[in-house]
């Protein structure tokens, strides 16, 4: 099964509105500002909630554009795009259509810590957003510039400062109401292009800049805390004058694996998939990074960039003397671009010509697009709550890189999970939130809104504490039914096949439980697979897939009429069964977690004449975060042990009552809280 093909592009452009005097009415339940991936997973999600949604772009043909690497998933990343997936969301169906070079990375470790990963044909993947967000009821999209938030008094029965209405749009005679808006400006908001010594408004090379107004309401009618990020991207690099015998070919897996959980094949076939190539910088390279840096302003500054995706200018000056790795990807079948991942510059364009012929494949190289950098503003995470609601703010929710995160993946699943809360606050359901202890999507929030971020923020597997349980293979089994029964965002027929896949590997792994045999009746069906001869027990099914030689086929081959039903879950019993020692081992942990988010935290706690044996550094970290569960509380970086016990006897003996009527000033309060969004120094990125 794969998803249908997308109607043509024109045919999306030709039912949308692209003025505001051609909307049908002016009042919706949820306005999304931004066509990103952040504000296309967000409308989508608020629309299948159940909210008349309105989606508002600068540009209606730029909805759904990878505006940096065409690529999808990876270590961590592939994880949050199975699970958006199984929220029903759009990334991972797109990325099955649009892929044209599918590979699993670290292969050589576990299932658990597997990354999902293709490269995409930009074209392609554009379409299938535009035509997903076209088929979707209750959602209309709108072309145009938004000027600034409409903020009222607050609703006195509700916590909160302020109430967002609705938004205004420049050039725009009538407000647009809403009962919840979701902002997801990514790089635009108040967001300045770096080419060389050359500083412009922007977010995108192309696109208009967004309204100053915008980031005046944030900061000063709103007054949250912002800070200043960048990033890059690098110079698109034509085809055809790249040596390529130069390169090493890396070609992708025979057997392209989807994301989506619907689709059981790619569109594109495996015989049909595009390679990659593999490339470094030589010194010379570091020669002209050096040479040209009187001319590059963006690296001059001390503006917090990607860590994990840094500039060549960047990766020059803390790593001198190195080999840098240089990717070369392509960005379409059609296309006669390559993207050279590793390449991020911001040297003036002649220069960047320079760089990459010095490079042995790009000796010839001839540039399409000179790369450039970006600045822009972010809002402090730490002041949204578990549902990406601004605390302060009743109905404005925000997700993506205004969140402080770099990357589609971190962007998509933000974006979900703020269309559901704002689709569920405007139709006056209670909020959900996901526990780190269920989904990387949960740990992404969690780090988000308890920590904050001190440089562009990127998921990796290693900051998933359970990842063992927090597996690609088992994101449905994870999410969709909560996302049926308990969410709302999640259509019958995904919820269908979910269930069908949940009763059809519990029945196989009762099957794989129930055949008990010695281990000597083992060797006899199975003579080819080492195991001990001093060892004489009774071993199951689910013990023998622990063996790393055992296949599921193999079993269903001695077993058939038990267990040939169960081939079709083949791969996914044996990494069930490869984990089940270590599931079980977290099971008590998770549990012990699970209860420790259940007990809330009042928002309107004062900390600082809470009866409880606390430090001065506690009470202010908890003061500063106002983390809205004990769980939260114990995550934060500066809480002791002790102080989590007595905040917990605490809690347990006084329940959910009000304490305290004084509160700091809120002047001394975002003192505080400044070193969660202070503009770090640092070297270049």
């Amino acid at each position: 099964m794969l998803t249908k093909k997308p109607p043509l592009l024109q045919s999306f452009l030709s039912l949308v509105s692209r003025h505001a005097s051609n909307l049908t009415r002016q009042q919706y339940d949820v306005i999304v500002v931004g066509g990103g991936h952040a504000g296309t997973e967000a409308a989508a999600a608020a629309a299948r909630v159940g909210a008349e949604t309105l989606l508002v772009t600068q540009k209606i043909n730029t909805i759904g554009a990878l505006s940096c690497n065409p690529s999808l998933g990876g270590i961590g990343k592939g994880q949050l795009v199975k699970e958006v997936d199984a929220l029903d969301g759009l990334c991972g169906r797109a990325g099955d259509w649009a892929g044209i070079h599918f590979s699993i990375l670290n292969r050589r470790k576990g299932p658990a810590v597997w990354g999902p990963r293709a490269q995409l044909d930009r074209q392609r993947y554009r379409e299938f957003i535009q035509s997903e967000l076209l088929s979707t009821p209750r959602l209309t999209v709108l072309e145009g510039s938004v000027e600034e938030l409409l903020v009222t008094e607050p609703n006195p029965e509700e916590p909160g400062h302020h109430r967002v209405t609705g938004i205004r749009l420049a050039n725009g005679i009538h407000p647009l109401s809403a009962r919840s808006v979701v902002l997801t400006t990514g790089t635009f908001l108040s967001g300045s292009l770096f080419v060389g010594q050359n500083t412009s408004p922007g977010g995108r090379i192309g696109d208009a800049p967004s309204s100053a107004g915008l980031s005046y309401t944030l900061k000063e009618r709103l007054g949250l805390r912002t800070g200043r990020l960048r990033t890059g991207t690098p110079p698109r690099i034509v085809k055809d004058s790249v040596d390529l015998d130069l390169a090493q070919l890396h070609p992708p897996d025979s057997h392209p694996t989807p994301f989506s959980f619907l689709n059981t094949h790619t569109r594109c076939k495996p015989e049909e998939q595009l390679p990659c190539y593999l490339t470094s910088t030589t010194p010379a390279v570091e020669r002209v990074v050096r040479e040209s840096l009187h001319l590059n302003c963006h690296i001059q500054q001390d503006t917090k960039g990607p860590r994990y995706c840094p500039s060549i200018e960047s990766r020059v000056l803390r790593f001198p003397g190195r080999r840098h790795q240089v990717w070369l990807e392509p960005e379409g079948v059609t296309s006669d671009l390559l993207y050279p991942q590793g390449l991020s510059m911001t040297m003036p364009p002649e220069w960047q010509l320079r760089l990459i012929r010095e490079i042995p494949a790009m000796h010839r190289a001839e540039i399409h697009t000179p790369g450039y950098g970006v600045q822009y503003d972010f809002v402090c995470p730490t002041q949204l709550s578990p549902a990406l609601q601004v605390k302060s703010t009743q109905g404005l929710f925000l997700a993506g890189q205004i969140n402080g995160t770099t990357g589609y993946e971190e962007a998509a699943a933000q974006g979900l999970w703020a269309g559901v809360n704002a689709a569920r606050w405007a139709l006056s359901m209670p909020p959900v939130a996901l526990s780190r202890t269920e989904s990387y999507i949960g740990v992404l929030i969690d780090d988000l809104v308890g920590r904050g971020v001190t440089e562009p923020y990127r998921m990796f597997t290693s900051r998933a504490e359970y990842r063992t349980s927090l597996r690609p293979d088992n994101a449905d089994r994870r999410l969709t039914m909560k996302g049926f029964e308990e969410v709302g965002c999640v259509s019958s027929l995904r919820y269908q096949e979910a269930v069908r896949v949940r009763d059809s590997l519990q029945d196989a792994l009762a099957a794989l439980q129930a055949l008990v045999l010695s281990t000597n009746r083992w060797r006899k069906k199975l003579p080819d697979i080492p195991m001990s001869e001093n060892k004489n027990t009774t071993l199951t099914g689910v013990d023998m897939l622990q063996y790393s030689d055992v296949s599921f086929e193999m079993l269903a081959s001695v077993f058939p009429e038990c267990l040939s039903p169960y081939t079709e879950f083949s791969q996914r019993l044996k990494i069930e069964a490869v984990y089940k020692p270590h599931c079980d081992l977290q099971k008590k942990e998770i549990e012990r977690i699970q209860k420790e988010e259940n007990m809330s935290l009042p928002q309107d706690i004062d900390y600082f004449s809470l009866p409880v044996s606390l430090s001065r550094e506690v009470r202010e970290i908890l003061d500063r975060v106002r983390p809205t569960t004990l769980g939260a509380a114990t995550r934060l970086q500066g809480i002791t042990p002790a102080a989590v016990v007595n905040l917990l006897c605490y809690v347990r003996h006084t329940g959910q009552k009000e304490r305290g009527t004084h509160r700091h000033q809120p002047d001394q309060k975002e003192e505080r809280e400044e070193e969660l969004c202070a503009r770090n120094t640092s070297l270049p990125q």
